[in-house]
C-alpha cells in the first residue's frame, strides 16, 4: 500500500463522533476520526514500513500520524528523527502514546527518554516519563538500574506539584507503574505514592482531574498484579 492509498482508507474509517473526541482532547485539523482498532487490518497488510510511515507522520493528520507510529521501525529511527518526531507532537496522545511507544521500542529509549526529561518542555518531559511507564509495563526489571528509577522516584516526589500539568499526570502514572510492573521498587513507589498524595491536574475549560497513584496500586494489589508485564508496547 503506497501512502495515496493509506490516506484515502484512513479517510474512509473516519467517523465524525470520533473525530469530536480526539479534539476534545486536544487534536486539531487535519484529522478523519480514525478508532485505532479500525486500523489494525491495514497495519496488518503493511507490517513495518518506515519510509512510508515517515511520509505519513510528515502530514500533520492526526490519524496519519498515529497509523505511523503502529508501522514505524524503532530500530531505524536515530535520536534526531526521534525529537524530530516529538517536536510534530503537538498534544499529549502523540507525544505518549505515539512517540513515547515507538521510542519505548527502540535500544535507545532509555538515553532519549532521559534527556526529555531534563527539558522544560511539557510535551518532551510527559513523553520522556510515558517512555520509562511502557518500558517499565514491559521489558524484565534486571534490564533497568534499581538506582537510577529509585532517584527518579524522588525526583517525581519531589516536583510532580509544581510541574506542568500533562508532565504532572505522566509522572504519577510512572509512580503507578513502578508500584504494579518493578518489583525491586515496589515498596518504594507505593511510600512515595502515599508521600506525594493526589495530585490535581487542571484542564482548560474543562473540570480538574484527580490523580492518586496510591489508590491506584493498592487496587491492583488488591487482584494480585503486581509483577504485571504486557507483552507487547505496540498494539
Amino acid at each position: 500500500m503506497d501512502f495515496k492509498t493509506v490516506m484515502q482508507e484512513l479517510e474512509e474509517l473516519g467517523k465524525e463522533r470520533t473525530k469530536k473526541v480526539y479534539i476534545s482532547n486536544g487534536a486539531h485539523e487535519p484529522l478523519f476520526g480514525v478508532a485505532t482498532g479500525a486500523m489494525k487490518p491495514m497495519a496488518k497488510k503493511i507490517k513495518i514500513n518506515q519510509p512510508l510511515a515517515e511520509e505519513l507522520y510528515a502530514t500533520g493528520n492526526y490519524d496519519a500520524m498515529y497509523f505511523a507510529g503502529i508501522i514505524a521501525d524503532p530500530h531505524a529511527m536515530t535520536e534526531s528523527d526521534f525529537d524530530r518526531w516529538m517536536d510534530g507532537a503537538y498534544f499529549y496522545m502523540l507525544s505518549d502514546y505515539v512517540v513515547a511507544v515507538t521510542l519505548a521500542e527502540s535500544a535507545i529509549a532509555q538515553e532519549v527518554a532521559d534527556k526529555w526529561i531534563a527539558t522544560d518542555d511539557e510535551l518532551r518531559m510527559s513523553g520522556g516519563w510515558s517512555c520509562y511507564c511502557w518500558l517499565l509495563g514491559n521489558r524484565l526489571d534486571h534490564e533497568f538500574s534499581e538506582s537510577k528509577i529509585s532517584t527518579m522516584l524522588d525526583l517525581v516526589k519531589n516536583t510532580i506539584h509544581e510541574s506542568p500539568e500533562r508532565t504532572k499526570s505522566s509522572m504519577n502514572n510512572f509512580l503507578f507503574t513502578v508500584g504494579l510492573s518493578y518489583l525491586p521498587l515496589h515498596e518504594k513507589a507505593v511510600e512515595t505514592a502515599k508521600e506525594v498524595g493526589t495530585v490535581e491536574i487542571k484542564k482548560d475549560k474543562k473540570k480538574s482531574s484527580l490523580l492518586n497513584a496510591a489508590e491506584s496500586i493498592q487496587k491492583e494489589m488488591d487482584r494480585g498484579r503486581v509483577g504485571f508485564k504486557r507483552k507487547y508496547v505496540r498494539c
